[in-house]
């Protein structure tokens, strides 16, 4: 850095980010951060959704870290809860998949029901 406008931007930059975790309306996502789930790579992911949000200037979406979601082995997982309070709990993620999950989910309401946590299980008990 090299001058004060530099420093703002950076500034401006990161309030949008830390205001994006706490929005009240709109889609919330709490992101897995227990030991499991940092262990298998959510950082990246709470990351990459943060990325993509600012990069689709969504507005009213909450992004925050919870604890321990208790299903390790599904690992790196998230909670997206709608406006009208509806979860879905998307499981085993990688960067690609958090894109498709703001593309699909997010911007054209349309869940990616074979992600969802639910499903996953219900799937290997039928094998």
């Amino acid at each position: 850095m090299k001058t004060l406008e530099e420093l703002k931007k950076l500034r401006d930059e990161a309030h949008k980010k830390m205001n994006m975790r706490y929005t009240k309306d709109g889609f919330r996502i709490q992101v897995g951060m227990g030991t499991c789930g940092i262990a298998s790579g959510a950082r990246p992911i709470l990351n990459e959704f943060l990325q993509q949000i600012e990069n689709q200037s969504l507005k009213n979406v909450t992004v925050t870290q919870v604890g321990c979601m208790g299903e390790c082995a599904y690992e790196p997982m998230i909670e997206l809860i709608d406006a009208s309070g509806h979860s879905y709990v998307y499981c085993s993620l990688t960067i690609p998949m958090v894109r498709l999950i703001v593309e699909k989910h997010m911007i054209n309401h349309q869940p990616i029901e074979k992600w969802l946590l639910e499903n996953r299980k219900r799937d290997e008990r039928s094998c």
